[in-house]
């Protein structure tokens, strides 16, 4: 079944693959589901849960994905994912700015993917194939931050022992990723705006100078032209980084992009810890896309993570959120406040909160006539939770 997965995927990408196996063991559903299935139904088959599976596929794999794209680096958790229109745009600047070696600049919050973003560019290049060396600008102090960027000779300082390469050098005829270079300190502006016009660096305690062929990218999470107006920022350092722009939009920005990147993380997730949660119910997609984000896509991805290891099954409900993301006030439905792990939000009290769940669970069975598939649609939880519920609490189908 997975070499037949494997070869579906190879052949016909977009297409959706459902699972039906025998063998419903944790290490063969993560397998099936790292390697691109979008559901799996046990044996024997249940029709109805079939199905809903099928019902679940034709809306992820809907035609209003066709003009979603994907960009997936050589890292497995390295994925641009998007189809909204700013997204759109940035596949678009992508498409055009890795044709040629110009400086780029990336701005957007922290979180949105701005390194990902200078991958793609040099992975869409044609000098794939060189290094892509990054240095963060603000995380190490000045006096180490010449050294790790021009390299330094042996003696330079105390601790010098040997010689070494800087980035600069090490990038060879690749990519030079400054990421926050906002934070540089007006000594480094100026050695920067230098390497930039001059192409060309002296390592630290060094007496000649060394040629730089990197192409460089830049990033930032500041306004660099207030900075610029505020004297922080050097005017002409921001434009030899600026010759291209571009703004990685925040989450905020392209909210038709989550459902798509929360199928794409709870892959991702499920095959990190090997815990398979294959859906989120409405309730907890409806929180999840009107929270503000302000720590981005990485925000969501850490969110995502916490709420897996605390879901019940392999449903991710509201109460498996944390509070901030549901918000002070927001309703919780007492099906998915049942088993809620403790401080993860549920605010009944445990004796009546199984009584309200158990007559809920019994008028949606009568109103759907027991058909158990429906059942689990108004009531957002998976077959299995709910035959659980069902034998828990004795519920017992009588006739017609």
């Amino acid at each position: 079944g997975i070499h037949l997965l494997e070869d579906l995927r190879r052949k016909y990408p977009g297409i959706a693959v459902i699972m039906i196996t025998a063998f419903q063991d944790l290490e063969t559903t993560v397998d099936a589901l790292h390697k691109g299935a979008v559901d799996f139904v046990g044996k024997p088959i249940d029709l109805e849960e079939l199905d809903a599976a099928v019902n679940r596929a034709v809306t992820i794999h809907s035609d209003d994905r066709k003009d979603a794209l994907v960009i997936d680096l050589e890292d497995a958790n390295a994925t641009i994912i998007g189809r909204s229109r700013p997204m759109q745009e940035v596949f678009k600047a992508i498409g055009k700015v890795s044709q040629s070696r110009v400086t780029v600049l990336l701005s957007g919050e922290s979180g949105t993917g701005k390194e990902l973003i200078a991958r793609a560019i040099h992975k869409s290049s044609k000098d794939r194939d060189k290094p892509f060396i990054a240095i963060n600008c603000a995380a190490i102090v000045e006096t180490l931050l010449e050294s790790e960027l021009f390299g330094h000779e042996r003696g330079a300082f105390t601790g010098a022992v040997n010689a070494r390469k800087g980035k600069a050098e090490l990038a060879g005829e690749g990519v030079l990723f400054l990421d926050e270079v906002g934070e540089l300190s007006p000594r480094m502006q100026g050695k920067l705006l230098r390497l930039l016009e001059a192409r060309e660096f002296t390592p630290v305690g060094g007496d000649k100078a060394r040629t730089c062929r990197a192409r460089f990218i830049a990033a930032t999470n500041a306004d660099l032209k207030e900075q610029v107006a505020n004297g922080d920022f050097r005017e002409d350092l921001f434009y030899r980084l600026s010759v291209f722009n571009i703004h990685s939009p925040s989450l905020r920005e392209r909210r038709d992009d989550i459902p798509l990147l929360i199928e794409h993380l709870l892959k991702r997730i499920s095959s990190e810890i090997h815990k398979v949660v294959r859906r989120v119910t409405a309730e907890a997609l409806n929180s999840l896309q009107n929270y503000e984000w302000p720590g981005n896509v990485r925000q969501l991805s850490n969110v995502l993570m916490q709420s897996v290891v605390m879901a019940q099954d392999d449903v991710l409900t509201h109460c498996d959120l944390p509070p901030e993301i549901v918000g002070e006030g927001a309703g919780i439905n007492a099906v998915d406040c049942a088993s809620a792990a403790p401080g993860m939000g549920a605010t009944c009290h445990s004796s009546s909160l199984k009584e309200i769940e158990r007559d809920h669970i019994t008028q949606v069975l009568l109103e759907t006539k027991w058909h158990k598939g429906k059942a689990c649609e108004i009531l957002g939880i998976s077959r299995p939770r709910l035959d659980r519920r069902i034998k828990e609490y004795g519920l017992v189908q009588t006739s017609m």
